[in-house]
């Protein structure tokens, strides 16, 4: 079965975000599935949807790696696993 994860991206835009994210997930084999962005006024914001059924590290490692990352393009970056996003958001 696969297992999905969300990943949000907030800042501000600069060249190279998007590779950076993507390096790492691809690094820990984590596939893209869907992805969207806006730049709104220098607003950067990204949402990807991921399958990380086959991660090669485990989730709290990827997520610690992610804030790693954020903190370094100075982004908010959140990964939230499918399942628990849609519970928290559900009516």
């Amino acid at each position: 079965m696969q297992e999905k994860a969300l990943i949000t991206v907030i800042g501000e835009d600069r060249v190279g975000i998007i590779a950076r994210i993507a390096t790492l997930l691809a690094q820990a084999d984590v596939n893209i599935l869907d992805i969207s962005q806006t730049i709104t006024g220098g607003l950067f914001t990204m949402i990807m949807m991921v399958d990380i059924t086959n991660c090669k590290i485990e989730f709290e490692e990827l997520k610690k790696l992610l804030k790693e990352v954020g903190q370094e393009l100075k982004l908010n970056i959140e990964i939230q696993h499918e399942n628990i996003f849609r519970a928290m958001h559900r009516l």
